[in-house]
């Protein structure tokens, strides 16, 4: 190889990289702006114009594809389902945030690639080695850790974080299952889900809003629908294997949006939990490379 395709091949990787951070950067900036939201609309006023904003990303990537690609549709009962987790994903998130600290919320959502690697044994009928069950074992100990052994684990709050992540990690299966269906297919599909759920929960919880609060609203959608492309275009430019660590950087913006816009950090409980988790799953993404490789759509964008 020339060592001019070497330094391109060096550069492409890098801009992969970097390009995997930012969009990671914007997912905690999507989850800190919701947090902001919700705590004076409802989680369906949220939704809709939320939604509405991603259109606004969408549209040109819907023109460019042709409208025919939304409704030519593989496995149509299989690309329903996803639409409802997906949404299922959305409004619990914004529920937990709600009351919950945004570090505390995305711990229990960086454990989807132990729920994948669980949930790819029964689905998908891959074959899980005894030391990624020990991984997915601790990883569940480290999510039973943050939930509090106690009563608090029993909150609203908890249980919609929990379901939510549950229903992301779903999501990621389903999409493995549909690989011939397009990035903006199914980002289209699962926005107008969002947008007809919102609209049905906001009936009656509508509020006014300012100028402000109306451009934020769009900026979550944009924002969004923006971290979601930086993050699909890096699995084109670098090896899934080395920009699935990097998801975990969530995790880190997260803590630290927390406490500039809200001043919450997370306690020395969810810190110890979010610890096992991440060394569960960085081991499970290790043991995956090592033994089949780690095809791209097992890194997918983490954000909601």
């Amino acid at each position: 190889m020339k060592l001019g395709a070497i330094g391109t091949a060096g550069n492409a990787v890098l801009f992969g990289v970097v390009l995997m951070l930012f969009g990671d950067f914007l997912f905690a900036l999507n989850d800190a702006m919701g947090k902001w939201l919700v705590a004076s609309f409802s989680v369906g006023q949220v939704l809709v114009m939320r939604s509405l904003g991603s259109f606004v990303m969408l549209t040109p990537m819907i023109a460019r594809q042709g409208r025919d690609g939304l409704f030519r549709l593989e496995r149509p009962s299989l690309q329903i389902l996803r639409v409802v987790l997906t949404t299922v994903d959305v409004a619990l998130f914004y529920a937990a945030v709600a009351y919950l600290p945004l570090a505390d919320v995305i711990t229990f959502y960086m454990a989807g690639p132990i729920y994948i690697a669980a949930l790819s044994h029964f689905f998908l009928g891959e074959t899980i080695g005894w030391r990624r069950w020990l991984a997915v074992v601790i990883g569940f100990l480290g999510v039973i850790i943050a939930l509090r052994p106690s009563s608090a684990m029993l909150s609203w709050p908890a249980i919609f974080a929990l379901i939510g992540s549950l229903s992301f990690a779903l999501t990621l299966i389903l999409g493995r299952r549909l690989r011939q269906t397009s990035d903006v297919t199914l980002v289209t599909w699962q926005t107008v889900g969002a947008l007809i759920a919102g609209a049905v929960l906001s009936i009656g919880n509508w509020s006014a809003m300012s100028s402000l609060d109306l451009v934020a609203m769009l900026g979550l959608g944009i924002v969004a629908a923006s971290a979601h492309m930086l993050i699909t275009r890096s699995l084109k430019l670098a090896p899934a294997s080395l920009l699935a660590p990097l998801q975990y950087s969530l995790l880190l913006w997260a803590i630290l949006l927390g406490y500039l816009f809200f001043g919450d950090l997370p306690d020395r409980q969810v810190l110890i939990g979010s610890a096992v988790i991440v060394l569960a799953g960085l081991f499970i993404f290790h043991r995956k490379k090592i033994v089949s490789g780690i095809p791209a759509d097992d890194v997918a964008p983490d954000g909601h």
